[in-house]
């Protein structure tokens, strides 16, 4: 059942921030002043090259500017999500393509790996856009934002607490809300990152898992999954990036060296100073290649 959290990195651990569509929804929220949105680039940048205090400086800047925004929480948690993730090699073939680690989360006992920053921001941020959910149900940022902190708690509670059903719940939110997002709003590509990762370790788990899921509503399909993720990392904004590692070690798991080398290198032309793309890419070159 573990192998369903490692790819669902806190899907959506890095949620974009996507504006409203419809130029006559009248309920949509309105979008920050316009240098709002550059600190959120730039915030995002900096945690795929690992600065993550200056992300972190820049989502508190961003709070500061738009203080009913729960997007700059949401930042916020990701930031310390992503950080303890990246000091575990969570990111990693040697993660992912080590089924002990894979299956087994990361190392150590909870209780040493408790991020109270995180679940504290992360807690702030879901109960922000739930406020906003409920003067319109259908505002596309605040299901954004949920899908955001759903699915950074879905990977807590798998990796960190090690509490697997309760993973699960909050991973099914997360795919709920995505979905119900992606009916408002086609082109909000980064939320196919959710379902892909979603529907991909669903697809590739052993038979019997599988069927035991499927009792329980569960399903998936691990190429429709890889199909989503790449939609997400062709398309995507804040999460492109992520998408792209992500996808890179699906193609590594799926034997699949030389589309994993492509996306590699990209990350590592993009972002020089992230020392991970450059190792990962480092280990597929040395790896023979197999279509």
């Amino acid at each position: 059942m573990k192998l369903i959290w490692a790819l669902v990195l806190i899907a959506l651990f890095m949620s974009p921030r996507i504006w409203a569509k419809s130029a006559g929804d009248a309920e949509a929220a309105p979008a920050p002043a316009p240098i709002a949105p550059a600190l959120l680039d730039s915030g995002f940048s900096d945690l795929y090259r690992l600065d993550f205090q200056a992300a972190r400086e820049k989502f508190l800047t961003y709070q500061q500017m738009e203080p009913a925004d729960p997007m700059g929480k949401a930042a916020e948690a990701a930031s310390y999500l992503y950080e303890e993730f990246n000091e575990k090699g969570v990111f990693s073939s040697a993660f992912f393509l080590n089924d002990d680690k894979f299956l087994g989360g990361v190392s150590g006992k909870p209780s040493e790996n408790r991020n109270d920053a995180f679940l504290r921001v992360n807690g702030i941020a879901r109960q922000m856009a739930e406020e906003n959910l409920k003067s319109n149900a259908r505002d596309p940022h605040g299901l954004l934002v949920l899908t955001m902190t759903d699915g950074m708690e879905s990977d807590y509670d798998a990796l960190i607490e090690k509490k697997q059903l309760a993973g699960l719940s909050m991973m099914r939110r997360a795919e709920g809300e995505a979905t119900a997002l992606l009916a408002i709003d086609p082109d909000a590509q980064d939320a196919y990152l959710a379902l892909g990762a979603s529907n991909y370790v669903i697809g590739s788990l052993p038979a019997y898992k599988r069927f035991f899921l499927k009792i329980g509503g569960v399903h998936g399909d691990k190429d429709r999954g890889i199909q989503q993720m790449q939609q997400a990392a062709e398309h995507g904004h804040y999460l492109k990036p992520f998408a792209k590692i992500l996808l890179a070690l699906g193609y590594e798991r799926e034997h699949q060296k030389d589309r994993a080398r492509v996306l590699l290198a990209e990350l590592t032309a993009q972002f020089p100073e992230n020392p991970v793309f450059a190792h990962e890419l480092a280990l597929v070159d040395d790896a023979p290649s197999k279509q």
